[in-house]
């Protein structure tokens, strides 16, 4: 998710495009909430660990 959400970043402010960049925030601050929580021991998505 926080790949994903990097290469929107990059595609959205690359072609100029606000929505692609707004997308790739909001995936790059789940992704980073999720794995924290899974780094640290959370159950996420019925997973111990978040990949």
């Amino acid at each position: 998710m926080v790949i994903l959400g990097v290469i929107l970043l990059i595609v959205g402010f690359v072609i100029g495009f606000p929505i692609l960049w707004t997308l790739g925030m909001i995936l790059v601050v789940i992704g980073l909430v999720l794995w924290v929580a899974g780094a640290v021991g959370h159950t996420v998505g019925g997973r111990r660990h978040y990949f």
